[in-house]
């Protein structure tokens, strides 16, 4: 238990980036419009995906480099696709977590300010912990919040199991797969359950940060089950969260608001009426501090990218130094997602636009990790079992066809 404990960090970060805007906003708002309907989408997604996800902590097990020096490696082209790819997604990802942050900031800590001013509070502050603290700071305060949310949410579904729920059929929504509403929301569901593929990513990054810092570094084994523990909880959680809408809210006639603060006094509410009002602050602070992690989380793990792929990329000696690009990439990243919230405004068009975006990118990337992960400098005892190998090119298939769905159905109804 002890060896466990000191190896938890790149999968508890992993949970710390994954578990926000897909568990507190997309899981609890599919439970709240469809019930238990789309119960069987997220459990797929999840098991669908998970190979894609471990091939980080497999492959700096292998090499001790992460996956951005794989790319280079496999061929520049690939490593300028992911960047485009990242530059792409950065600013509408980092813009939305920010945006719902800011919505449970300015409904736990009521102010005159706007959701953009607590967006910029938030960015600065965001800026000035990871440049204070780094990896550290993420791998020691991560655990903590993800024990606090876990544990609020499972008390949270058991007392609403326990209390009497009135559905009003007249108002029950049911998942209609011709209704184009409805694909929409189940896309960006998709998209972000768990997480975006390109966490794969940061993992790697963040457990070649973790292995540098243990005096003993782990076996695949141990990587493993560290990981998959982080991911299968994650899984959990947000059942924990759909469960938690379909208790409450579905068939109330609420609506969960596309506006931050209306939604996180939404999500609170809906804790307090299953367990009661005393446990208002418990929430506030579990829900609040999850997705400040998250935006935390993600604000590190981009400018980790980039700073990453331009030392490798123009690998000059006049370039500046490593932390130089990281300090650059954060401001960069930070002022581009207060430009995109100030153009697109609402929480739920940031949402929509940053889940979909990561949905659609999905199977090139899952593709790339593959190719990695499967290559011949790979020794075959850190490469997948036959079988991972196999849910493999399922999730991708399952990816592909699915995006190669939604592009037709945008186009052409």
């Amino acid at each position: 238990m002890k060896r466990f404990m000191q190896l938890l960090g790149p999968g508890l970060l992993y949970a710390g980036a994954a578990i926000g805007v897909s568990h507190l906003v997309q899981s609890t708002r599919a439970g709240a419009q469809f019930g238990f309907e789309l119960m069987w989408i997220l459990l797929a997604t999840n098991l669908l995906k998970f190979p894609f996800f471990e091939i980080g902590s497999r492959y700096v097990l292998a090499t001790g480099d992460n996956l951005i020096t794989a790319y280079f490696k496999q061929s520049k082209w690939i490593l300028w696709l992911f960047m485009a790819l990242t530059l792409t997604t950065m600013f509408p990802v980092q813009a939305a977590l920010t945006i719902v942050t800011a919505g449970l900031a300015n409904s736990i800590f009521p102010t005159s300010l706007t959701g953009l001013q607590t967006s910029a509070i938030l960015l600065i502050l965001t800026v000035a912990l990871l440049m204070i603290g780094r990896f550290r700071l993420l791998d020691k305060t991560i655990k903590l919040v993800i024990l606090l949310l876990t544990l609020s949410t499972l008390i949270a579904v058991v007392a609403a199991i326990e209390r009497t729920h009135i559905i009003d059929q007249s108002l029950v929504e049911h998942f209609s797969w011709v209704n184009k509403t409805h694909i929409m929301f189940l896309i960006a569901f998709i998209g972000w359950m768990p997480a975006p593929v390109d966490i794969v990513v940061w993992s790697s990054l963040w457990s070649q940060s973790k292995n540098a810092e243990l005096e003993q570094k782990p076996s695949l084994r141990e990587a493993l089950i560290e990981f998959r523990t982080g991911y299968f909880g994650t899984m959990i959680i947000a059942a924990f969260f759909l469960a938690l809408g379909a208790l409450v809210m579905y068939g109330s006639g609420e609506q969960l608001s596309p506006k931050g603060a209306v939604f996180a006094d939404q999500l609170i509410n809906m804790y307090t009426k299953a367990i009661g009002h005393w446990a208002y602050p418990v929430i506030a602070l579990a829900a609040f501090t999850t997705m400040f992690s998250t935006t935390i989380t993600v604000a590190d793990a981009y400018p980790r990218t980039i700073a990453s792929s331009i030392a490798l990329l123009f690998p000059s000696k006049n370039l500046k130094p490593y932390n130089f690009y990281y300090a650059l990439s954060m401001l960069v990243l930070a002022v581009g997602a207060l430009v995109v919230l100030n153009m697109a405004g609402s929480m739920g068009v940031m949402v929509q636009i940053a889940t979909t975006l990561s949905f659609v990118t999905s199977p090139v990337l899952a593709y790339l990790n593959y190719k990695v992960i499967t290559s011949k400098n790979i020794p075959l005892a850190y490469q997948p079992a036959p079988y991972l190998k196999v849910w493999t090119w399922i999730g991708i298939v399952f990816l592909s066809a699915f995006t190669i769905f939604y592009l037709v159905w945008i186009m052409f109804f």
